[in-house]
């Protein structure tokens, strides 16, 4: 008898695999319960050496944990509840996808232990002002400045984590093609800066390189696919700021009174809390769907990841504008945490394309399909 055909056997296994990620949501959640601050270098060597976030994309033979899209789901979800300022999208996922997709053993043998150990922090200068993150256009050229050594120029922008990276990765046009180099941060003719962002706790930066020193990596730049992946991952990470921000009103509802009684006991409110709970569900489930379909390798991923930061995008902008509304005055104040989450929703909505951008890629994904 074939095991792996065996209807239960298969039913073991999803238990097992639904356990394992439940298990990894418990030890996120404590751990980030257990942390004073929900960000910084601090909170990120915590979620490295106690869980090691940092290399679940990473093969064990580089030193991650070799698993995939569906723990980074859960990390990020949870990550996303509470805020997290951590590299974890720009490093692990964003940056780190594109190192693996080059196939460089070598290269993937110098950068990917530390990544995975979360002692290296890596970040993707990829895209121009516009912020499209299209595939195909990226902000620097390279030339050959002698045998093995290349000088890049261009300015890249909304770079995460520059500002705190030990190594650049940068999409760059040498003639027809796209390379991909490796570039120190302190090098000569590298100049960043940090971006003004109206979500304090995503760190964006402007990657400036005037004939900066870089080391070519071997092999295909698939931007394509790494962005898929990171959209999916920020996906979950909003489906998850969106499911706090709406424990947070709800708890508000029930001890806010007025005229005598709670305003959750008002059937208009409950009402309106009751459409965005179903909005946070669907949020969810769009990501946890997407992050499936790039674990089982479906043919229609670019579809779902695009379909997934789109729904997200806009479920988690929704969700904190009623946030903002139902809790009233108290929301404006700078010392209330209900800013925090429609900072990040209007930031994250913009990252990686916009929703309308998506929305055109889902729409021609279906006529062409």
């Amino acid at each position: 008898m074939n095991l792996d055909s065996d209807p239960a056997t298969h039913q073991f296994r999803v238990e097992v695999a639904a356990a394992d990620l439940l298990a990894l949501r418990d030890s996120v959640r404590g751990l980030l319960a257990r942390q004073a601050e929900p960000g910084g270098l601090a909170l990120w060597r915590r979620l490295c050496t106690e869980i090691g976030v940092a290399g679940l994309a990473v093969p064990e033979r580089f030193g991650g944990a070799g698993a995939g899209p569906a723990e980074i789901r859960v990390v990020q979800e949870e990550l996303g509840r509470v805020l997290a300022d951590t590299p974890m999208l720009g490093s692990a996922v964003l940056a780190t996808e594109v190192l693996l997709a080059s196939g460089d053993e070598a290269a993937a043998s110098r950068l990917l232990p530390g990544l995975a150990a979360g002692s290296q922090v890596a970040a993707l200068a990829w895209t121009t002002s516009a912020g499209t993150w299209d595939p195909a256009v990226v902000a620097c050229r390279a030339a050959a400045a002698a045998e093995d050594e290349w000088q890049i120029d261009g300015r890249a922008h909304y770079v995460l984590d520059a500002g705190r990276a030990t190594v650049l990765l940068v999409p760059a046009r040498v003639g027809d093609d796209i390379g991909l180099f490796e570039v120190r941060p302190d090098a000569p003719g590298v100049t960043v800066s940090a971006a003004t962002t109206m979500d304090q706790t995503r760190h964006l930066a402007t990657v400036a390189l005037t004939g900066a020193p870089g080391l070519r990596i071997r092999g295909q730049v698939d931007l394509a696919r790494a962005r898929d992946l990171a959209c999916i991952a920020l996906a979950a990470e909003q489906a998850g700021a969106a499911a706090r921000a709406l424990e947070i009103t709800v708890d508000y509802a029930k001890t806010r009174v007025q005229f005598g009684r709670p305003i959750g006991s008002f059937q208009a409110l409950q009402h309106r809390m009751a459409d965005l709970h179903v909005l946070v569900q669907a949020a969810r489930s769009m990501a946890r769907a997407a992050a499936d379909a790039a674990r089982q390798g479906a043919p229609d991923l670019a579809l779902r990841a695009a379909a997934a930061k789109a729904y997200c995008s806009e479920a988690l902008q929704d969700v904190t504008a009623e946030m903002l509304q139902l809790h009233g005055a108290v929301a404006m104040t700078w010392e209330h945490e209900a800013h925090r989450y429609f900072k990040r929703a209007h930031g994250a909505a913009m990252l990686l394309g916009s929703p309308a951008a998506h929305v055109e890629r889902v729409a021609a994904a279906v006529i062409d399909g």
